[in-house]
């Protein structure tokens, strides 16, 4: 170098040295005036302000300004995570930075924090974010529909969810999710890692939103308020499905019964029955079950647990709907009302009952 001397091996470029000298930066962009020293660094630097992205994913077609970024996404798809976490099972990371902000996990730090709001983040991204909310910004479009996000990565989701396009997929199992964070919660049921414990009650979780459900039921908290009725729910989800008791709405039906139901989950159940399949199977007896909410249930009686008290006589009951049906006995409401003679019964079972009395009776006469 004529500038300082340094001597470099043949076959280097000497002009890329990391050692700047004054008057020797003749690179600078036309567009926004920043200065470099070398002219591959301008050029490179040129394609933010053109939005120009040449290097592209041959797996999931996405786009990069940098060679470098290319080559630290194509980890996601090889599954080739060099970075360990030392912390908690060996956890791998594909990129160092993803294990500098997982550490955060472990520590709690919370370096970013939102001048307006005084909340922190653990990630520069989420504070960025974050900003939209005061804003009000929505900076990224979708082309096929017009609607509008704060966020880039919720564009690539909302796209995802028109194409129906699933590149990242489960190496153990094969099934293919439409983002890469979906894919490593999904993981975790392989490993059966629960990264977040509940300080309370010292229960795990496998993500944090999970968890964050969990915190709830400790707090008691329940911030959303249902417009018609006023009932309040820890979830938003809930409060969604909760709306459709008002409207009367069950958007899911039943190909084989044609029976409707509020929510996705209950028709996947429902099917169930119609192909025999009950892939919950008790461990202590060997009984199987459609639904894993009946499993849990039916487990009770192993372990004698009995979680629903009756605060009027302290008795204690395995399921909701059971204490449910006792509660009526100290209230001495009989909602259930038989339509041939009006006589009224506090459990729908004793009415059921009733019925065939009726029923034999005008056998009888005939």
């Amino acid at each position: 170098c004529p500038e300082c001397g340094q001597s470099f091996p043949p076959g280097s470029e000497p002009e890329k040295h990391c050692c700047p000298h004054p008057g020797t930066w003749p690179f600078i962009c036309g567009d926004c005036g920043k200065i470099f020293t070398v002219s591959s660094i301008l050029i490179q630097h040129n394609l933010i302000h053109t939005g120009e992205k040449p290097f592209t994913c041959h797996d999931c077609r996405k786009s990069y300004w940098q060679s470098a970024n290319l080559n630290k996404h194509h980890h996601i798809h090889s599954s080739e995570n060099p970075y360990s976490c030392a912390d908690y099972y060996g956890q791998d990371f594909s990129e160092g930075n993803h294990l500098n902000i997982h550490h955060r996990i472990h520590t709690g730090e919370k370096p970013f924090t939102c001048p307006d709001y005084v909340k922190s983040f653990s990630e520069s991204t989420s504070l960025s974010s974050h900003h939209y909310i005061h804003s009000g910004e929505t900076t990224y479009s979708c082309a096929a529909c017009g609607q509008r996000f704060r966020d880039r990565n919720h564009l690539i989701r909302h796209h995802c969810t028109l194409t129906g396009e699933k590149p990242f997929t489960c190496l153990d199992c094969g099934k293919s999710f439409s983002q890469i964070a979906t894919l490593r919660n999904h993981r975790r049921i392989h490993t059966g890692e629960k990264l977040f414990p509940c300080a309370e009650c010292g229960k795990n979780f496998t993500t944090s939103s999970a968890f964050i459900r969990h915190q709830l039921t400790h707090s008691g908290e329940k911030p959303y308020r249902c417009a018609d009725c006023g009932e309040r729910f820890s979830r938003s989800y809930s409060l969604n499905q909760h709306y459709l008791i008002h409207t009367g709405e069950k958007p899911f039906t039943c190909p084989e019964c044609g029976k409707n139901f509020r929510q996705s989950n209950y028709l996947t159940q429902h099917r169930l029955i119609h192909n025999g399949e009950r892939p919950f199977t008790c461990l202590d007896c060997g009984k199987s079950f459609c639904q894993i909410a009946t499993l849990r249930i039916h487990r009770r009686i192993h372990t004698g647990e009995k979680l629903f008290p009756c605060a009027e006589c302290g008795k204690s009951f395995t399921t909701s709907s059971s204490l449910i049906r006792h509660q009526l006995i100290h209230s001495s409401e009989k909602p259930y009302s038989c339509a041939d003679c009006g006589k009224s019964f506090s459990r729908k079972y004793n009415l059921t009952q009733h019925r065939r009395t009726h029923a034999v009776k005008q056998t009888t006469l005939h």
